[in-house]
């Protein structure tokens, strides 16, 4: 009897030893999280470089007024309704310019794209320097938005919408950003042009004291998706520090028993204009679990948890960035 208690003890040490090296061994492994979060975040770091260049053009326009003004051509664009008529298959060097303002502001407006017609050059040195930059912008405090490349910019911008409503305006503006620096937006938003679900970096231009416009770069999450999660065969998660998925890959989603969405699906789905990201937080999880990992990871600072049920994955693991207030998280849906 004795010797079959101590066999027994053996045996649960052993196993109990084999679970704590195995899972020590996970541990470990955060390091492939490191290496995938610096190869982010350095490429995102060149788009700050490259939009605080872009103000310091901006100023220099500003700042050589009179003599641009002079120079420039009245007939570089054509306007009808207030929105340029070159479309996308066009000359492909133009934006896509929208005049929101009040119409009898109108002769201003123009001289003010006369002013910033030398934006573009400088807008398609940047799209076409970094394949993963969906456009380049101005949003000016006088409403007139300059995207580039161009698009069909009247079936996608309304003449009522109020540019400053958005948060790639107001967040660049004196209250939100009083360093007057780039801003990373974490919260991606629906494109009000079209391209879907998107992560913005901006910068204020200012003239003396007044906000004059505000720069900014895109990149789109199925750019994202696809660019840094869709590497090999990890189930991935960007998330924001309330538990709003930002991006991830199809299997994640279903792991977390969100709707099981194949990753095209997903796709189309984020890039409708109703879709709600709140929809897809993870305190919204069917998966209790899912929940108690939320709380662990997102705001008891845990870098590792191990779930108990059997339906659920069986670890999830985080790091975090420190361009963005974002978390990555890897899920392992078996034991290694």
């Amino acid at each position: 009897m004795v010797l079959r208690i101590l066999v027994l003890s053996l045996a649960s040490i052993i196993l109990f030893a084999c679970t704590k090296s195995n899972k020590e061994e996970r541990l470990a492994d955060i390091s492939k999280l490191e290496t995938l979060v610096h190869e982010m975040e350095e490429e995102l770091a060149l788009l700050e470089v490259e939009i605080i260049e872009l103000k310091d053009f901006h100023n220099t326009l500003l700042s050589n007024q009179e003599n641009i003004l002079q120079q420039s051509d009245p007939n570089k664009y054509a306007f009808k309704n207030g929105f340029s008529s070159n479309r996308p298959g066009g000359d492909s060097t133009l934006s896509s310019i929208g005049i929101l303002g009040a119409e009898e502001n109108y002769d201003k407006s123009l001289s003010e794209i006369f002013l910033t017609n030398g934006l573009d050059s400088a807008f398609s040195r940047i799209y076409h320097k970094y394949d993963f930059v969906a456009q380049v912008y101005s949003n000016s405090s006088s409403e007139i938005s300059r995207v580039f490349p161009a698009y069909d910019i009247e079936e996608f911008l309304s003449k009522d919408i109020d540019l400053k409503s958005f948060n790639f305006y107001y967040k660049g503006n004196s209250e939100n950003n009083p360093s007057r620096g780039p801003v990373w937006i974490p919260d991606v938003y629906v494109d009000p042009v079209g391209r879907g679900w998107i992560l913005s970096l901006i910068q204020p231009v200012y003239q003396g004291d007044s906000l004059f416009a505000v720069l900014g770069i895109d990149i789109t999450v199925d750019e994202i998706i696809s660019r840094y999660l869709e590497k090999g065969n990890e189930n991935y998660l960007i998330v924001t520090k309330n538990g709003d998925i930002v991006a991830g890959n199809s299997e994640s989603i279903e792991l977390l028993s969100f709707p099981p969405l194949r990753n095209h699906v997903y796709m189309e789905t984020i890039q409708e204009d109703n879709f709600r990201i709140s929809d897809f937080n993870l305190f919204n999880s069917k998966n209790q679990e899912v929940r108690e990992m939320a709380e662990k990871l997102l705001f008891e600072g845990k870098i590792h948890y191990f779930f108990k049920d059997v339906f659920s994955p069986y670890s999830a693991h985080k790091v975090s960035f420190e361009l963005l207030d974002w978390i990555l998280i890897e899920f392992n849906p078996t034991p290694p």
